[in-house]
């Protein structure tokens, strides 16, 4: 069973989905970041927002998805991960459909692991040399969790480049488990058993309920 730490110091690169943005601005001084710059700025900056804040942050869970926002955000290619989470019925569905589910999905998955942030300390994303030989639009970027009884996970990032020139981060790699695969497959029969709408009617209301029901659905853990 994957730790509650690493996914929520994974979502904001692997959350698959977030809100529609503009995706051709870069981040205020990302565009000439390496990956994996990218992801050590990401441990930094969400040591800073949590390392004293747990209690406040706590109690305001507005606050704690806005630290996870104001971080992530900025460095996620939402539309490519929206479009690689829904497969192949990301052709079938509309405009609207794609930007309803990414919403959707994306607040759900948030809301679902924020808490775990809530136990993040600085240092304990410790990110590896690159040792790949990729060309210049994708990356992987590899890094290990330290978790509370001093083991490590694995975790590790693929980046694409925008064609603003800046890297964006689409996918997180758990131990082996791709984010993205995962959830494509709970989506994908999750559609085909009751249909696109009823799927991102059911996380618009229901959030992270929604998520539990496709895991069990799916036989997940």
């Amino acid at each position: 069973m994957l730790r509650s730490l690493a996914f929520a110091v994974a979502i904001g690169l692997a959350g698959v989905a977030a809100p529609v943005l503009a995706q051709d601005t870069p981040a205020a001084g990302a565009q000439q970041q390496s990956p994996q710059a990218v992801v050590q700025t990401i441990a930094d900056q969400l040591g800073q927002a949590i390392d004293g804040h747990q209690a406040e942050l706590q109690k305001d869970r507005e606050k704690l998805i806005a630290v996870i926002d104001d971080v992530f955000l900025p460095h996620f290619d939402i539309d490519y991960a929206s479009i690689l989470v829904l497969g192949q019925h990301a052709r079938e569905a509309t405009p609207e459909q794609r930007e309803r589910f990414a919403k959707a999905f994306y607040n759900s998955i948030t809301h679902r692991y924020a808490e775990g942030l809530l136990n993040y300390t600085r240092g304990k994303v410790k990110v590896l040399p690159f040792t790949g030989g990729l060309d210049d639009k994708r990356s992987v970027v590899r890094t290990q969790v330290v978790l509370d009884d001093g083991k490590t996970l694995s975790v590790d990032y693929a980046f694409r480049k925008s064609k603003t020139g800046d890297w964006k981060a689409y996918d997180v790699i758990i131990e082996g488990i791709s984010y993205v695969t995962n959830y494509r497959n709970q989506v994908d029969a999750e559609i085909k058993k009751d249909g696109i709408d009823k799927l991102i009617t059911s996380l618009e209301t229901q959030g992270d309920k929604a998520l539990d029901t496709m895991q069990k659905d799916a036989g997940g853990k």
